[in-house]
């Protein structure tokens, strides 16, 4: 959680691999039974370990049954063995020990990966890597089955999951109804055999191996926002491990001669079901501390202790042990904590109660007789709660790490940005060097001049220019669109002023044409407004004229004097005046009574 909020990601809920994968599964199952329970295991082979699941499937519903683990069962695990198998191959072949350089290592457990990924497809594969230590290259060659020979010892840990998840969920390989595997380390065929020997049926690949887990994760998003619509399916997620509240006898039963020995009580055993709330009630007399802990270490490789929390300064009044209710919490991320801590008194307290007199009594000077009456409630007080998680983050801590991470990312954007202002330099200088250029620039100084302000900035990226700042590519390229700029624009004017030109010209001529025909559409234009077509027409085309022969007799170099944006405004004109005029609807004509 704390890895999220630095992120600046706000996470719904925490779900583990497994239980997301099988979301994934059952979500867009449409054939799953309404009564009776369909069993399907799930096993995760990814790069570092191995997960087992079994899920109880039904209609709209999935329920986890068990989970195991081997979390140092991995694809790395059997790259590492042909690691050693080509280390020392290569020692006896080349006389090379690539444990002397950390490069060499990497690039032989590079190519070991992708070995491995071969023999997953072939029956045998060869290794070829060029200078891999000593500028020497380097062969080799292995067969599916030598491999799985010096993968025994790995391969034969893949079964232990698969028992424990089967005993803990008390179920049989018969009961099992599929078998769904996910994971890169799952596509070895060594691996699909044990899993076809054990359960007797062949694992099915219907999930993506790799997107399983992200695509469950954004499938229970979509149930718990209320703006998706997803189809609704519940999942009952169980916690994989054992965890204790541990404390240590009161120090009024040390000094009854007994011995503040260690005690605990386990409120979430493995499997219990995800959130869950227990209460435990304490006798002290004072401050105290509960540790919450996992009952069994041996395969997390984690310190058994995850928080302690220490419930109190508290005040009693009755002289003797009070009463404390300390509620532990399994929240739904799966994480456990201490919540809250109530002290509980007995307060007694006098309740006035009146007495009616007897007919018998009617010479009494009272009317009634006034008794007090002793009753006891309940009091219950909240006692103060800290907390302290062994391996976390302080919230100071927490928050620095927030605005490291804020620093980061504004240094990631900025040396984006930076690369992106290099590139664009790049791109301009390589742009410019073309033919366009040759053409364009008929004069020798110019010509000559830019090109050889391009070699300058390209030997500049060679030299001084391979790191430098945002700002100084900017400079840069301004510097370099100086020059480059009227070129471009030059360029762009005269390929497109044909097309620019002959648009023009189709304009007037059609506006000409229709005021000077006597097509009867026309007829019922006044003559007027047909001349002041005409003139029109005849305005822009002694303009175009004009600026066509003066433009035609400049070199290329020099700076154009008929501008497409001169023409696009002079046929807007044109069409203002003439468009107008020549759509004109006929009058409707009178009808015949």
């Amino acid at each position: 959680m704390d890895a999220a909020t630095i992120a600046g990601l706000h996470p719904l809920r925490l779900m583990h691999e497994t239980i997301a994968t099988a979301l994934a599964y059952g979500i867009y199952k449409t054939d799953l039974p309404e009564n009776e329970q369909l069993n399907v295991a799930f096993v995760d082979i990814g790069h570092a370990s191995m997960q087992v699941c079994i899920a109880g499937f039904k209609k709209g519903q999935l329920k986890i049954l068990a989970h195991s683990f081997d979390r140092c069962l991995g694809g790395r695990d059997f790259d590492e063995v042909l690691f050693q198998y080509f280390a020392e191959k290569f020692k006896a072949e080349y006389n090379i020990d690539v444990f002397q350089s950390v490069r060499a290592c990497l690039k032989l457990r590079a190519a070991c990966e992708k070995l491995k990924k071969v023999l997953s497809e072939n029956p045998e594969a060869p290794m070829n890597i060029r200078c891999l230590m000593d500028d020497m290259d380097v062969r080799g060659f292995i067969k599916r089955e030598e491999f799985e020979q010096l993968s025994t010892s790995i391969l034969e840990r893949v079964k232990k999951p698969l028992e424990k998840a089967l005993l803990e969920a008390q179920l049989t390989v018969e009961n099992i109804h599929a078998v769904e595997v996910v994971g890169s380390g799952s596509r070895m065929p060594a691996v699909i055999k044990i899993l076809t020997k054990f359960f007797g049926k062949e694992p099915r690949r219907t999930m993506n191996a790799s997107e399983s887990v992200s695509q469950g994760c954004a499938l229970q998003c979509g149930i718990l926002s209320p703006t998706c619509r997803v189809r609704e399916f519940q999942v009952q997620e169980s916690f994989p491990f054992s965890i204790a509240v541990a404390w240590k006898g009161s120090a009024q039963d040390s000094q009854n001669g007994n011995v503040m020995n260690q005690q605990s009580r386990i409120p979430f055993p493995k499997g219990n079901r995800i959130p869950c709330v227990k209460a435990l009630t304490f006798f002290r007399a004072g401050t105290f501390t509960v540790d919450l802990q996992y009952t069994d270490v041996s395969e997390l490789q984690a310190p058994a202790k995850i928080s302690t929390y220490t419930i109190g300064p508290f005040q009693e009044t009755t002289g003797e042990r009070a009463k404390v209710k300390v509620k532990v919490c399994l929240n739904l991320h799966g994480i456990v904590s201490v919540d809250a801590a109530q002290l509980q008194e007995e307060v007694e307290f006098e309740v006035p109660v009146s007495n009616e007199p007897s007919k018998m009594d009617v010479n009494m000077q009272d009317a009634s007789v006034t008794e007090k009456v002793r009753k006891t409630c309940e009091k219950k007080t909240n006692i103060p709660v800290s907390e302290l998680v062994y391996g976390a983050m302080r919230p100071v801590d927490v928050q620095k790490a927030v605005e490291k991470e804020f620093e980061m990312a504004l240094q990631d954007r900025v040396m984006e940005e930076t690369k992106d202002k290099k590139n664009a330099v790049e791109a301009y200088v390589d742009g410019m060097r073309n033919e366009v250029i040759s053409y364009l620039l008929s004069n020798n100084s110019e010509r000559e001049a830019f090109i050889a302000k391009l070699h300058e900035t390209e030997d500049w990226f060679f030299e001084d220019g391979e790191d430098e700042t945002k700002g100084v590519y900017i400079a840069k390229l301004d510097e370099l669109k100086k020059q480059g700029d009227p070129i471009e624009q030059r360029y762009k004017e005269h390929s497109e002023r044909g097309s620019f030109v002959d648009q023009l010209v189709s304009h007037f001529i059609w506006y000409r044409q229709a005021a000077a025909s006597g097509d009867p559409k026309y007829e019922h234009i006044d003559l007027s407004e047909k001349q002041k077509v005409l003139n029109e027409c005849l305005e822009a085309e002694n303009w175009l004229r004009e600026k066509k022969q003066l433009q035609d007799s400049l070199p290329k170099h020099v700076d154009p004097v008929l501008l497409l944006s001169d023409i696009r405004k002079k046929g807007e004109a044109l069409n203002r005046v003439c468009r107008p005029i020549m759509s004109k609807p006929k009058p409707a004509t009178p009808e015949k009574v």
